[in-house]
């Protein structure tokens, strides 16, 4: 297996409060893995130092083998990661297919498998939608919204932060369906979620983290199959 993104003993700090105590993780090519935990455990603060949102103080990461510490986040984001952050960050007085092109015309370069017209043959929902304002959309629509905004821009990688927080059994499952869908077409993902039966279905792999550090690794299998790691680390 390929390391696409490798994440070596970052420590990240807000402030005087420190947040990481040297994390690490990897992510194969064409991987989906799930980073597991409840929530203040620090998966947003793994995804936005990442992202150089909230950039680490020390340890590295890197995408393809690339540093990325010191670099600006939209710097990141041409080098090939894309973020979906957890409360989605739609564009609310633009139409669901202007939020679409917006990050078409902002993305790395220009063509790539991810169009506007594969966009909608992934979220049907969506074309239903186009001409809509992204404040009229529910969560779940919303949140298609979001992660087909970050295929428009053809990313190496693709982190979701809480995909399924807040949607309806339903649209879980859906949302399960389409994941997989993304992952055959190559794409590779980094999902944090404390949802452990909807990571088990689309993750091949996890991180349990608890108190800003990786606690336990191992297959979805495995984790799933251990009772005691799943009662200590992830149940609500």
């Amino acid at each position: 297996m390929t390391a696409i993104l490798e994440v070596k003993e970052i420590i990240t700090r807000y402030g005087q409060s420190q947040v990481l105590h040297g994390v690490s993780l990897e992510v194969g090519e064409g991987e989906v893995v799930a980073l597991l935990g409840r929530n203040g455990v620090g998966k947003t603060t793994t995804f936005r130092s990442i992202m150089g949102l909230t950039p680490p103080r020390s340890g590295s990461i890197r995408l393809k083998g690339v540093e990325l510490g010191g670099k600006k986040s939209y710097e990141i984001a041409r080098l090939g990661v894309g973020y979906v952050p957890d409360d989605r960050r739609i564009f609310p007085d633009l139409t669901a297919e202007e939020n679409l092109e917006m990050a078409r015309r902002l993305a790395k370069k220009s063509g790539g498998p991810w169009t506007l017209a594969r966009v909608y043959q992934t979220f049907p929902v969506l074309e239903g939608l186009k001409a809509s304002k992204g404040t009229t959309l529910s969560g779940g629509e919303q949140k298609m919204l979001a992660i087909g905004r970050g295929l428009m821009k053809n990313p190496e990688i693709l982190l979701l932060d809480e995909p399924s927080e807040g949607l309806a059994p339903l649209v879980v499952r859906n949302l399960t369906e389409i994941i997989l869908q993304i992952q055959k077409s190559g794409v590779t993902l980094l999902l944090a979620d404390q949802n452990i039966k909807f990571c088990r279905k689309v993750a091949g792999r996890g991180y349990i983290m608890e108190k800003g550090l990786i606690q336990y690794k191992g297959t979805m299998d495995e984790i799933w199959q251990n009772e005691e790691i799943v009662r200590k680390y992830l149940a609500v």
